[in-house]
């Protein structure tokens, strides 16, 4: 089932927490998006291929996945963008993701079916014209894939963070945003510190963030945060998690005993 985000008329965001049996496929779950704006629209992280049939139909009533203009992809891991081999073969779309990554994705593919249709994203970012609005790939290298991007909807004033500020719970628990940041550091915890490069990363990205005008901060697995007190809560939260190299030791490196 669709999870509304926000819908003015003309611009619409959707999220997907359901897709994936976390339980019967022993799989994590994960979140899907679709923005549609004016007849337009684009796929967020749109997942692996247990994802794809389910999503696909799940769109049906709000947009014509023929019609897709762009599947976004934060980085090239599985349940991030496994599928994309079906969007290409099923739509006309083209496929944006960081240039790091754009030549590893045809490995999903059929033979040619990428040819003129992977955008490889600068390290920098870019704009991208999606109807009337606009998405701009922010960086966040590193958090957790070397080349990563978010993505921003200048319209819903979502980003889209990909990994930052996931969290593991069930599908039921994902489209509800966190009302208590306490609460739910234990789902997020030990996720951010497994999976994200370094302090010194996520400190440049929070700093980033910071200028940004975003009222959700939207993660591809568990629950938003909304608002900006919440926003700004955890953001002070997560700049101060030591994580990835910060907390490695050379017990961490040693030779498997058997």
């Amino acid at each position: 089932m669709a999870i509304e985000l926000y819908n003015d008329g003309k611009h619409v965001c959707l999220m997907f927490t359901d897709l994936v049996d976390d339980e019967a496929d022993h799989a994590i779950q994960a979140n899907q998006f679709l923005i549609v704006d004016n007849g337009h629209g684009c796929l967020i992280d749109p997942g692996g291929n247990m994802t794809y049939n389910a999503l696909r139909m799940a769109m049906y009533e709000h947009f014509q996945a023929s019609e897709l203009d762009y599947v976004f992809a934060s980085h090239a891991d599985p349940d991030i963008v496994a599928s994309v081999n079906k969007w290409l073969v099923h739509t006309d779309c083209k496929v944006a993701v960081s240039k790091i990554w754009s030549r590893f994705i045809p490995h999903f593919c059929t033979i040619g079916s990428t040819e003129g249709r992977i955008i490889p994203i600068p390290d920098p970012g870019m704009h991208f014209k999606l109807g009337a609005s606009r998405i701009v790939a922010v960086p966040a290298h590193f958090l957790h894939s070397e080349g990563n991007f978010q993505f921003y909807d200048s319209v819903s004033k979502i980003l889209f963070t990909g990994d930052m500020g996931a969290s593991l719970v069930a599908h039921e628990d994902a489209g509800k945003p966190i009302e208590s940041l306490e609460k739910h550091v234990p789902y997020m915890k030990p996720f951010h510190q497994r999976y994200m490069c370094s302090q010194k990363i996520v400190r440049y990205w929070a700093d980033m963030v910071r200028r940004l005008d975003v009222e959700w901060l939207v993660p591809q697995h568990g629950s938003p945060i909304k608002g900006q007190k919440m926003i700004e809560e955890y953001l002070n939260w997560v700049v101060e998690i030591p994580c990835g190299v910060d907390i490695m030791t050379q017990n961490n490196y040693q030779l498997p005993l058997k």
